[in-house]
């Protein structure tokens, strides 16, 4: 079996020498970026398997990180961000990483995510990556989405959507009209193992209606049931094609 690479990209010496010790010994390989530009640089040379992102970086952000690993790769991101800076998380998590941790963290937790992270990646490879549904093709109301080329389309524009994205809007639309819960849309989307906050589901339904709503402030299309989940509504007579 292969070990996995995380790319570390960590400026606290202290963090960096106890976290490459401690995932060592859960069988993982580290490699180590101090300063964002290095990270850029690093991720490219060392093709990892899943980045340790923290927010707080010299040179440039891990946000900017982030977004440039986006532009190549779907590679599994969780972000480190300061416990009391929740507004980081959120825009981490809009910029494209798939999950992320408060510093302080145990190792346990963050070695459990690591490893649903990468579960969920090599599952993807294995099986493609629309979710568990026969429908590869749909098309309701003017979005239209072909799981085949990865293509979704609002009123005949393209629309880019990230992995999770994609997923998340298959499964809302190929269940339309009906009201998913979140622990349902979670373990579809993220698998029964994932350990992280719920918030990741939000953060996702709120970067898809930013790009398929006519307005994202006033959702018609994914909607909100409260305490229980979200909903794909059918269109009305006039919205079909």
């Amino acid at each position: 079996m292969t070990t996995p690479t995380i790319l570390l990209v960590e400026d606290e010496d202290s963090f960096v020498e106890a976290l490459t010790v401690g995932l060592n010994r859960e069988g993982f390989r580290v490699e180590v970026a101090q300063d964002g530009a290095t990270a850029i640089a690093r991720f490219h040379e060392v093709q990892p398997d899943v980045v340790l992102l923290d927010l707080m970086l010299p040179r440039i952000s891990g946000i900017d990180v982030c977004r440039e690993i986006r532009k190549h790769s779907t590679v599994p991101i969780i972000m480190v961000t300061a416990k009391s800076a929740e507004i980081d998380m959120v825009v981490g998590l809009e910029v494209g990483a798939d999950d992320y941790i408060t510093k302080p963290y145990r190792i346990r937790e963050l070695v459990a995510r690591l490893r649903a992270l990468l579960r969920r990646a090599a599952m993807e490879q294995t099986v493609g990556a629309a979710p568990a549904t026969n429908a590869r093709s749909l098309v309701i109301g003017d979005v239209s989405l072909d799981s085949d080329e990865h293509i979704v389309t609002v009123a005949g524009e393209p629309v880019s959507l990230p992995l999770k994205e994609f997923e998340l809007l298959h499964l809302l639309l190929s269940n339309v009209g009906r009201v998913l819960p979140r622990e349902l849309l979670i373990d579809r989307v993220w698998g029964a193992d994932y350990v992280g906050d719920t918030k990741t589901l939000d953060v996702h339904i709120k970067r898809i209606r930013s790009k398929i709503e006519p307005d994202p402030s006033n959702p018609q299309r994914i909607v909100t049931i409260r305490g229980l989940g979200y909903k794909y509504e059918r269109p009305a007579p006039s919205m079909r094609p």
